[in-house]
């Protein structure tokens, strides 16, 4: 017998599944895997594919293989444990195919950025020393360091909340106050102590603030 849907069918009604499109959407299983399956070639799958469809299914993965393989003269216990260590060596070859490119790109995301904060990282530094022994060297020439930072983040689609010194309306959803967990209602004045940031309709930091009245004293 190659057909194994009523075998499938029985498995899903135990499981709660009513459809093989919603076994297909549980599991994230295509229907071209599924009917595979049902056809009896369970050991052609990949290993991923089965482990997710023994898991709906509330199965062992050996006990799915068993019933969802053709089997012959040549098939046995032996078999089934064999079309397993090779289902689950392919797998875990490919597991390690993404690791290995997640961290290249990982790896490629941070020398973009190191080039991108090249100049502010080699100078910095030194721009700092300077400012140490110079008690008079005025900040606004340390400033022209922070464009490749401002340019990181406009690349990453990043915006600021608002500007050191500002006074603006209190809105919570923005804002954050520095004093405390003290309520104040919104539309208060407040001056921006520290900018915050979004990414895109995202909220990344909150402005920080403090009360206009606080600030005067």
């Amino acid at each position: 017998m190659s057909d194994r849907t009523e075998i499938l069918r029985q498995y899903m009604q135990l499981a709660g599944v009513s459809s093989f499109q919603l076994l297909s959407e549980r599991t994230g299983v295509s229907r071209r895997a599924i009917d595979t399956l049902r056809k009896g070639n369970a050991k052609t799958l990949k290993y991923a594919d089965l482990a997710k469809l023994a898991a709906i299914l509330q199965i062992e993965l050996t006990e799915l293989i068993a019933n969802f393989i053709n089997y012959d003269s040549s098939t046995n216990d032996e078999s089934v444990v064999s079309a397993i260590a090779a289902l689950r060596e392919e797998y875990q070859r490919l597991q390690q195919t993404l690791a290995n490119q997640q961290q290249e790109l990982r790896s490629q995301f941070e020398r973009e950025t190191l080039q991108q904060l090249e100049s502010l990282l080699l100078q910095l530094p030194s721009a700092a020393y300077a400012a140490q022994q110079n008690p008079n060297m005025l900040a606004k020439n340390i400033l022209p360091l922070l464009r490749p930072l401002d340019t990181l983040l406009q690349r990453w689609g990043i915006t600021v909340i608002g500007a050191v010194g500002a006074e603006v309306a209190y809105d919570p959803q923005r804002h954050q106050l520095i004093e405390g967990n003290d309520e104040i209602a919104v539309g208060t004045p407040v001056i921006i102590r520290y900018i915050g940031y979004m990414q895109g309709e995202k909220l990344l930091y909150r402005a920080r603030v403090a009360i206009k009245s606080t600030d005067a004293e």
